[in-house]
Parts: C-alpha cells; sequence; structure tokens
C-alpha cells in the first residue's frame, strides 16, 4: 500500500497500477530520499519526470512544495497520477503531461524551469544521465536545483564529473537499487 508519508497529507493513500508496468518507489527508499532534501523542499517547482504513481511528487506537495508538474508515457499513469492528486486534495496545484520524457524537455525548453527534480524511470530504461544532461543543456532546471536520481543497473560512475553538478548524496539499497542526490550548481 502506498501512503504519504509525512506533512500536510501524511498518512493518506495513493492507489498504484496493477502489473508490472509501474514499480513504486518502496517506502524505506522513499524515506531517505525525503530526509536527505528535507529542508529543501517547501516553495519548490517540482518536476515528477516518470512520475508513475505520482507519489514523489504528491509527497513533495505534502511537505510544502508549491507545485508540480507530472510527466509519464502512459495516459493510465497519468490518469492514476490525477485520481491520486484529487484524493489528497493537490489536485490544483499540479500540471500532468502524457509525454515521452524527452519530447517533455524539448517542448517545456524555454518555457518551464524547476528547482526540484525526481527522475525515477523505469530501470531498464538506464537514461538517468541523459535525462539529467538533456535538462541541464534545455535550461529546465535553475542554479541551485535539486535532482534526485533512482536507478537500477544503470552505470552511474561518471555522475559526479557531469558540469555543473555536485553530487550530495549517492547510496545503494540491495543490489537493485541506487539513489543519487545532486545539486546543479550552474
Amino acid at each position: 500500500m502506498l501512503r504519504i508519508i509525512t506533512g500536510s497529507a501524511k498518512g493518506k493513500k495513493l492507489q498504484s497500477l496493477e502489473g508490472e508496468a509501474t514499480r513504486p518507489t518502496s517506502d524505506r527508499i522513499k524515506g531517505a530520499m525525503f530526509s536527505s532534501i528535507q529542508f529543501d523542499i517547501e516553495n519548490r517547482r517540482v518536476l515528477d519526470l516518470f512520475a508513475g504513481t505520482g507519489q514523489l511528487g504528491l509527497e513533495a506537495m505534502s511537505r510544502g512544495a508549491e507545485s508540480v508538474t507530472f510527466v509519464d508515457s502512459e495516459r493510465a499513469a497519468i490518469d492514476l497520477v490525477k485520481a491520486n492528486a484529487r484524493s489528497i486534495g493537490f489536485f490544483e496545484k499540479c500540471r500532468y503531461s502524457v509525454s515521452d520524457w524527452r519530447n517533455f524537455i524539448r517542448k517545456a525548453s524555454g518555457r518551464d524551469t524547476y528547482d526540484l527534480v525526481f527522475i525515477d524511470p523505469p530501470y531498464a530504461m538506464e537514461c538517468c544521465v541523459e535525462a539529467v544532461e538533456l535538462m541541464r543543456d534545455k535550461e529546465l532546471i535553475i542554479p541551485g536545483a535539486i535532482i534526485v536520481l533512482e536507478s537500477g543497473s544503470e552505470d552511474m560512475s561518471g555522475i559526479g564529473e557531469l558540469l555543473g553538478f555536485e553530487v550530495l548524496k549517492s547510496t545503494s539499497y540491495g543490489k537493485k537499487t541506487a539513489l543519487h542526490v545532486l545539486i546543479y550548481r550552474g
């Protein structure tokens, strides 16, 4: 069962999709993720790039984020995110986009900027580094932006050398999951 961990919507339950298409972040990893950024959420403009159930963006809203844009390539996922946002009272503060992540970044370039980004793609996609670089190149993130990456077996050894970024946290959870928190220095 998915739920909001803390904040104004603490304890509220979230729905999830049936099947293996969406892999929600476990409570353990979500707790570690949010404890690393807990003082850097309030009033942020958030992008949840591979939204799935929307739990990461909704957790950020519960903790004081100004707004969240949810992006997922699956209509069913965005419909679920909308239902979850509506059920906990955040629907109006959110934007929703059914789009491939690359197309979204290209189209949002010059129009939108974010200062907190969650990138948690299906592990088989191995696109975290590419997504971070494209967001930087298309100026979707501003200096001081925090980028939270959750990945599987993707090679993240060069993440510390990404131009303009500093690694704040890099942790593995078992053999399958890695969590990286970056700050964009510009």
